[in-house]
């Protein structure tokens, strides 16, 4: 069996140096990238299984780059790990908002990011629902095994948290998911702080699947528990 491929992306070669040694520990094979040219060359020739990207690079940003990915047919699906040193919390918000699955700021452990590694890479490698063709609610049509998901027959472009999540919210229809209950099974995770992150992966699906994300129908807010779908829309 190949060895799963992780790029990592910082300007910081000391940083790259650690996070490869960790991650080569734990059994992934490690490409290394210093800016921004360089890691837009390797994703497109190298086609890497999940990107560990800084957000602060020398010429094109973590920002621009993870747009890029997302507008690209090719690499829109990978999944991306931000990294950087900035902690605001509107630029990890950005950072989710165009299409990052996780985030972490530094200093950080390089063991979490292996954690995060492996929660990310479990996601993509076994998904979390036992196999079905399709589940639909009201006018969304979701198909498991394609990875796609319809309103009213119109394709609707998701970043591979948001359709995970989706799924989950979709497949437990009226069922009301805790904030924790839902970080555990799409990050794999929860741990204080992470329910901003949550919120705003719910806010990107509001605005791509309602028709009012103002006063949403399909996935309603359960104030001061979490969040569930409706059975209907």
């Amino acid at each position: 069996m190949s060895k799963q491929r992780i790029l990592v992306v910082d300007d910081d070669k000391s940083i790259v140096n650690v996070v490869r040694g960790y991650l080569e520990q734990a059994g992934y094979l490690v490409l290394a990238a210093y800016n921004g040219e360089d890691a837009l060359h390797a994703l497109r020739s190298e086609k890497p299984d999940l990107l560990v990207l800084d957000l602060m690079l020398p010429d094109r940003d973590g920002w621009e780059i993870t747009r890029l990915i997302r507008a690209d047919a090719s690499l829109g699906v990978m999944p991306i790990i931000m990294l950087t040193a900035r902690v605001e919390d509107v630029d990890k918000i950005i950072g989710l908002e165009i299409g990052a699955d996780d985030y972490i700021t530094k200093p950080f452990n390089a063991r979490e990011i292996v954690a995060r590694v492996r929660a990310l890479m479990r996601r993509v490698q076994f998904g979390q629902f036992a196999p079905s063709q399709q589940v639909r609610v009201g006018a969304l049509v979701l198909d498991i095994d394609r990875r796609v998901i319809f309103l009213d027959d119109r394709l609707i472009e998701l970043t591979r948290t948001e359709f995970t999540l989706l799924q989950l919210l979709m497949s437990h229809a009226g069922y009301t998911f805790t904030r924790d209950e839902l970080l555990e099974k799409i990050m794999g995770y929860a741990y204080e702080g992470m329910g901003r992150t949550l919120d705003t992966h719910i806010s990107n699906l509001r605005k791509k699947i309602e028709p009012d994300p103002s006063a949403p129908t399909y996935i309603q807010t359960v104030y001061g528990v979490g969040y569930r779908m409706t059975r209907a829309g």
